[in-house]
């Protein structure tokens, strides 16, 4: 969430900002509860300091009809001021959260179709090559029908090379982030519902990504970048132990599988599936520069992998309320002849810290730590990337020279 002091110095800003990215914002009845707020707190504090005065003076002693009158009086006059100041907060709270991050100026206004191309890699050239899902179910290597079978439509068993293909990938992924400082992880698979919307999510919504589980406080996550949030939630970190930078393992889970866009066939949009996610915890100051290296991190595997790509700059309406900028590596698709999304990366500013309270010792203080996350292997892009890019005439896949050692020495499949 933002600074409330940021949000009364720049309310038309917010309102706007947040209209750009296709929320809409009550700023004008958030600042009326922010001063309900400052005006009932002292009353609350002035009550209970007179309760206490009163404790106080009859401590050791029996109090008299006089003092009883008095404590009532109190009493009367402050329950239902502070049950007021509850419900105040409780509103102001959840306005406050509805309040979608900024972005900078230079980002392009509009949806999808105003991402802005930074960059290509590689040769983007049409091939005459089986699409990953023809060529995975003719060698049994990909099977939609029983996971259907077993789980529901969108979930699919993966068998054989393909396996050995992925585990490949993850090792390559962390020798290569493990280069740069970021520590592994492997992550709760589950989450409660303060780190679910602290880092930015929700189960609710016509929106919604997220798998409740009933009767209970727990939600399956969507990605290592929910549970990885949440790892330092209530800390003051050192500043002299930042940047402090991991890299999670994890299955990824998420209602949206098949549920929307022209590109969902096959893996390229599952309910579930295997995630490598970068997250950098920094100082303020750092954030731009760390949303850099992260992108280079995430090209660097591109060029190890022999992927074709482009990045793209987001546009306002296409980030998502926690990003203050993101960028998409997108892959070229010989089968499709066009570019396909395949890896992000976000700076989300203290956006998430705020919600989670995430600070560091500072010279000044504790200030807010700004938070950042990358996508550096998703198992439901990579393997497409691959397939189609490294497919030979006879239907074989070539296997890139960087995964060939974590397959022992396997040319192609």
């Amino acid at each position: 969430m933002l600074d409330i002091r940021f949000i009364r110095e720049n309310p038309e800003l917010i309102e706007k900002k947040a209209k750009q990215k296709g929320y809409k914002v009550d700023i004008k009845k958030l600042i009326e509860l922010d001063d309900e707020r400052h005006e009932l707190t002292p009353k609350v504090e002035k009550l209970r300091s007179d309760r206490r005065q009163l404790a106080d003076s009859t401590k050791g002693s029996k109090p008299d009809e006089e003092q009883i009158k008095k404590g009532q009086k109190i009493k009367d006059k402050l329950n239902p001021i502070w049950e007021k100041l509850e419900a105040v907060q409780t509103e102001f709270e959840a306005k406050l959260q509805e309040v979608p991050n900024v972005f900078p100026d230079d980002t392009p206004l509009g949806g999808e179709e105003a991402n802005r191309e930074i960059k290509t890699w590689g040769k983007a050239e049409p091939k005459d090559v089986q699409d990953h899902l023809a060529w995975g179910e003719q060698r049994g290597l990909i099977d939609f029908e029983r996971g259907a079978k077993v789980a529901g439509n969108k979930f699919y068993y993966l068998k054989g090379p393909l396996v050995e293909l992925e585990l490949a990938v993850f090792q390559l992924g962390l020798e290569l982030a493990k280069k740069y400082g970021f520590m592994p992880m492997i992550v709760p698979n589950l989450v409660n519902t303060r780190t679910l919307e602290g880092a930015g999510f929700s189960a609710k919504g016509k929106e919604k990504q997220i798998y409740k589980i009933e009767d209970e406080d727990l939600n399956l996550i969507a990605t290592a970048e929910i549970p990885m949030t949440g790892y330092h939630t209530d800390e003051i970190l050192n500043e002299k132990d930042l940047p402090v930078l991991y890299v999670g393992l994890s299955p990824a889970y998420r209602v949206e599988g098949g549920a929307y866009g022209k590109h969902n066939k096959g893996l390229f949009r599952t309910h579930q599936f295997n995630k490598l996610e970068l997250y950098v915890f920094c100082k303020p100051e750092d954030s731009e520069k760390w949303h850099q290296k992260l992108v280079e991190l995430e090209e660097e595997l591109c060029q190890d992998l022999e992927i074709p790509y482009r990045i793209v700059r987001i546009a306002a309406g296409d980030l998502g309320a926690p990003a203050y900028e993101k960028y998409d590596v997108e892959y070229w698709s010989p089968v499709d002849k066009t570019y396909r999304e395949l890896m992000s990366c976000s700076n989300v500013t203290d956006y998430q810290a705020r919600r989670l309270n995430i600070r560091y010792k500072a010279e000044t203080g504790n200030e807010f730590v700004h938070t950042l996350n990358g996508t550096l292997a998703a198992m439901s892009r990579i393997p497409i990337a691959l397939i189609e890019n490294h497919q030979s005439a006879d239907g074989t896949v070539a296997v890139p020279k960087a995964l060939q050692p974590y397959m022992h020495g396997q040319t192609k499949i």
